[in-house]
């Protein structure tokens, strides 16, 4: 499966979003009735599209989740940008921990192809599970992200896989299990950081429950949710 290939281009339509958000919102508004947001609707319509993953990833993420995508993710470029972050976090934490390992992190962005392929397959499992933390994915819009996820990729198995992962119940310990490595489990967290909406109960619950299944440090924890804050903080309102 070309996971890599697929999750990049996810993670880079976040700057089609955000350069398409007023339109979307001001289209949401008139189909609503309702001021701000991206709707299921705008996106359908191309309002809120863009490229092609930007629909699938708007359609992952919820109305109020994704104008979250961008700042400085889309700045340093799609799955390298969340390695970066991911290795500022770490090296932030190795630096503050006597007993922390003195290597060199190997994130995402350090590693040979099939090495951030087996990354690249966490993430988006990740990045999967959060798009469900609020509940909001039915199965008239998984049927849609398919129908997404298929334009992007010719990949039936990948297709497949990813169909079994919306359809499955949410379950943080099953997520955390596809981490390998302590830096794997930070990029996942990382990305489920960025993905959700950390005002919604649910959502901060799971977050929590990841963290804690991950085995996360509490002191990495803090460096990951610093690092993500940052880049959202450089998504223009």
């Amino acid at each position: 499966m070309n996971t890599r290939g697929l999750l990049d281009q996810l993670l880079r339509s976040g700057q089609d979003l955000l350069q398409n958000k007023g339109v979307a919102r001001q289209d949401g508004a008139q189909q609503s009735g309702k001021s701000g947001g991206l709707d299921l609707g705008s996106l359908l319509s191309g309002a809120g599209g863009g490229a092609l993953a930007a629909g699938a990833l708007g359609l992952l993420l919820g109305s109020k989740k994704a104008r979250k995508i961008g700042g400085n993710v889309v700045a340093y470029g799609g799955l390298a940008a969340l390695g970066v972050l991911a290795y500022k976090a770490y090296g932030n934490w190795q630096q503050k921990q006597a007993s922390a390992p003195r290597g060199e992190p190997q994130t995402v962005d350090r590693l040979p192809p099939a090495q951030a392929e087996q990354h690249s397959h966490a993430i988006l499992r990740a990045i999967v599970a959060a798009a469900k933390a609020d509940g909001h994915i039915d199965e008239r819009e998984r049927q849609l992200i398919d129908g997404e996820i298929a334009k992007l990729t010719g990949d039936v198995e990948l297709q497949g896989w990813l169909e079994r992962e919306l359809a499955k119940p949410l379950d943080p310990a099953e997520v955390a299990r596809a981490a390998t490595s302590e830096e794997m489990a930070a990029e996942m967290y990382l990305a489920s950081l960025l993905m959700v909406d950390e005002t919604s109960y649910m959502e901060r619950a799971y977050l929590d429950e990841l963290a804690r299944q991950l085995s996360l440090d509490a002191g990495l924890k803090v460096e990951l949710e610093a690092q993500a804050q940052k880049a959202l903080d450089a998504v223009p309102a």
